[in-house]
């Protein structure tokens, strides 16, 4: 048996979003001609209760022309610093934007409050200006961890408070919201920009959205041309992301309960010194001893089974709508035995 737990990119359309991929109505998108591309845009803006929606090929393209759109040269982002958009996302910040990151340390991912005003700069000729928070719902270097609405709020009115702009990279926000049953909506109205990711749990092949303002928007989507991002018949791709909205958003709770049944059942196993809190669909463990990350790749692989390193002893196992429960039993039965 073959199991990719690498990542929920790995996922592939079923074929009930082939068939509607294959029936989409297509046009130029960069001449905004294309009815798939406008509607999905269109409803996933509605969902969320924005004003506007932009499709792009990637979640660093919806993320990092949030940045832009929020900053100007000279300015800081600041973000916790297990974030995507600086561990993740090739440093393109300081290219694209001219901008530079201060790092919070927070736990899993999480900033808590009273962080954001401690790491405000000072008005002075020699500091970058503080500009944007950043969070990331759930954190992928967090172990798929969770902000609750409540406690996004709390953060969000202390970056105002300090007139901060406030983006939300939230690629695997509905693993979250099957877990806390908020809605899009609330979280709408909450960010002045959110970005999601439609080629992760969703099973879109690619995708990602940035939802604001109007205004923003419009500027967004001028720069997502001049870096190279402009697609034409889009629709194609827009037709498996309206699949991925309509369809697989409640099943992302099985993705998480998959997650949920591999974390408890490494707890107990000698290898495993530790197992990270595992609330969505990604279980980070540690090993014990002197067990390495890549020998205990190696062990699994020739069983079939795949899974990525997160730090020399430290391994991330990702559920998607590609791994079955037989999946995880077979995974269980070989760390079991196997390793």
């Amino acid at each position: 048996m073959q199991v990719n737990l690498t990542s929920d990119t790995a996922t592939k359309p079923t074929a009930a979003m082939l068939k509607a991929m294959f029936a989409a109505e297509v046009g130029d998108d960069v001449f905004r001609q294309d009815p798939t591309v406008n509607l999905l845009e269109a409803t996933a803006a509605e969902r969320f209760g924005m004003e506007a929606a932009l499709f792009c090929p990637s979640g660093t393209m919806t993320n990092q022309l949030a940045i832009k759109c929020h900053t100007q040269a000279l300015d800081e982002v600041l973000t916790e610093e297990k974030s995507h958009i600086y561990q993740y996302e090739g440093g393109v910040y300081s290219m694209l934007s001219s901008v530079s990151v201060n790092l919070i340390r927070g736990e899993r991912g999480k900033i808590s409050p009273g962080q954001i005003a401690t790491a405000i700069k000072p008005r002075y000729d020699w500091l970058p200006i503080s500009r944007l928070l950043v969070l990331e719902n759930t954190c992928n270097k967090g172990g798929g961890s969770i902000y609750t609405i409540d406690e996004a709020r709390t953060l969000v009115q202390e970056a105002r408070s300090s007139k901060l702009t406030v983006h939300l990279d939230g690629a695997r926000l509905f693993n979250a919201l099957v877990e806390t049953k908020e809605s899009p909506a609330e979280w709408g109205g909450l960010f002045d920009t959110i970005s999601i990711c439609l080629s992760k749990g969703l099973g879109a092949p690619i995708g990602s959205l940035l939802l604001g303002p109007q205004e923003l928007i419009d500027r967004a989507r001028r720069y997502r041309k001049v870096i190279g991002g402009g697609m034409r018949q889009a629709g194609y791709l827009a037709a498996a992301g309206l699949y991925a909205l309509d369809h697989h958003i409640d099943r992302l709770a099985e993705d998480n309960a998959r997650a949920g049944r591999l974390a408890e059942a490494l707890a107990p196993l000698p290898f495993v010194a530790s197992v990270e809190k595992t609330e969505t669909n990604i279980c980070i463990f540690h090993l014990a001893g002197d067990l390495m990350a890549a020998d205990f790749l190696e062990t699994l692989a020739g069983h079939g089974i795949q899974a990525v390193p997160f730090g020399p002893q430290m391994v991330r196992f990702t559920t998607h709508l590609g791994v079955t429960d037989e999946m995880i039993d077979y995974t269980l039965n070989t760390l079991r035995n196997a390793v």
